[in-house]
């Protein structure tokens, strides 16, 4: 540790690094478990795509804050058709969401309205998950 001299305004320093070799603060334990608690938070994924024709309508948790999101699989297209589809949920719902890849991720726990809709629209929709 750097010692200041008379006329010096150090007021704190580095230089010493850590001075004990006591166990890590509880302050420190807490932060570890958050972060470890966010990487397998998001190491869960997202639904695969079976392929088969049929969208599935998965209830899940975003990434924020552990809110409910309706997550919609197995839609046919393009990306850009892809967009549009989420467009047109957004706005029949009134809910942000986002895609990920040909995942469609809207926010809230809307799958019966959405489930409606796409059948409306000509797809074949299975509900799935909790």
């Amino acid at each position: 540790m750097m010692v200041p001299t008379r006329n010096s305004n150090l007021v704190w320093s580095s230089d010493g690094g850590r001075q004990s070799k006591s166990a890590p603060s509880s302050e420190t334990r807490d932060r570890r478990a958050g972060a470890q608690k966010h990487q397998k938070r998001t190491s869960r994924g997202l639904p695969p795509d079976p392929g088969d024709g049929i969208v599935r309508l998965h209830r899940g948790k975003s990434d924020k804050g552990g809110k409910l999101a309706t997550l919609i699989v197995g839609i046919p297209g393009t990306e850009q058709a892809l967009d549009l589809v989420l467009k047109r949920c957004k706005r029949h719902i009134g809910a942000g969401g986002t895609r990920q890849g040909r995942v469609l991720i809207v926010q809230g726990d809307h799958r019966n309205k959405l489930q409606a809709l796409l059948e409306s629209d000509g797809y074949q929709v299975k509900l799935a998950g909790g």
